[in-house]
């Protein structure tokens, strides 16, 4: 993982990304987009402690341009767990994310972290989640959703919130800040860690890398790890393309999902972190290449991923 520092760096004018190290399991980013007395907030953190630091840094800006809107890129906690922090705040994403929310919620993580699931799942577990608390943590959804793009206007500049999904999850947006030549990507970027896809199919994600690749951005904020610009792009891209050409061999082979992702050669991908996500990754292939397949149940899938972690 490359290093990069905590808290919130100024990436453009009025524009803010606000980062957490080392970018692992939990520890996602942020955005702050400031116009004219406004300002909009993309993404909350994985719990109220987080969130609640996050805005505390983020204060002296916002006192003059207070946060009139949330933008959850995806349903995946770690990105809006901390919107019951956002009372009066308009939370707007895509229709299929506002579903997914309710899938895993705060009480589930917390049902993970406190249940006896087993020697090599439990501790996986609370080694990856372990630092954040999930207790008491209520859902709030999205007051308003949209499909396919919707411009916004934040204080006379225009931010486009762009629908990529189905992809990491179920609901994937990314949001482009046009006057600045930037763009928030949510997990559709995992830089310096493995890409996890919980939903696919990849061959969306692989559009959506396309897709921000033809913007006229320089500043690319990923989901998780350091700024990054359109190399970070395409090193993601290349990962999947990757994983999906080695499942698709091995799916022609006859070897169960699981046996191949643990025969994959990652090569250059190999030193990313969480690498044993490779595991959910070709499960989730599988399921696009012969809809007989099976996947996985949660359960299941964090335990090949702890069995691979541990070696």
């Amino acid at each position: 993982m490359v290093a990069f520092t905590k808290g919130l760096h100024e990436i453009g004018d009025g524009l803010h990304a606000y980062l957490q190290p080392d970018g692992g399991w939990g520890y996602s980013n942020a955005g702050l987009v400031t116009g004219d007395g406004v300002s909009l907030l993309v993404d909350t953190l994985f719990d109220l402690r987080l969130t609640q630091e996050m805005l505390d840094t983020m204060a002296p800006i916002v006192a003059a341009a207070p946060v009139a809107t949330l933008v959850n890129t995806h349903a995946n906690g770690d990105h809006c767990y901390g919107n019951a922090l956002m009372a009066g705040t308009e939370i707007i994403a895509p229709r299929e994310t506002a579903a997914e929310m309710a899938a895993v919620t705060p009480a589930m993580m917390h049902m993970f972290l406190t249940t006896d699931l087993g020697d090599v799942l439990t501790p996986y577990l609370r080694r990856i989640f372990g630092d954040f608390a999930f207790e008491g943590i209520e859902i709030a959804p999205p007051t308003s959703t949209f499909t396919g793009r919707l411009r916004l206007d934040v204080g006379g500049r225009p931010v486009d919130l762009i629908e990529v999904g189905p992809a990491h999850t179920a609901g994937d947006t990314i949001a482009h800040v046009p006057d600045a030549r930037a763009v928030f990507t949510g997990d559709i970027l995992f830089i310096g860690g493995t890409p996890i896809v919980w939903a696919g199919p990849v061959g969306n994600w692989i559009a959506a890398c396309d897709l921000i690749l033809g913007l006229d951005v320089e500043t690319v904020v990923p989901g998780h790890g350091p700024v990054t610009d359109k190399q970070g792009v395409e090193s993601v891209r290349s990962y999947l393309e990757h994983i999906l050409r080695e499942a698709r061999e091995r799916h022609a082979a006859g070897m169960t999902s699981y046996d191949a992702a643990r025969d994959i050669d990652l090569g250059e991908f190999a030193d990313w972190g969480e690498s044993e996500r490779i595991a959910v990754n070709v499960d989730t292939i599988y399921e696009e290449l012969d809809p007989s397949h099976e996947p996985a149940d949660v359960i299941e899938r964090f335990t090949r991923m702890a069995e691979m972690a541990a070696g």
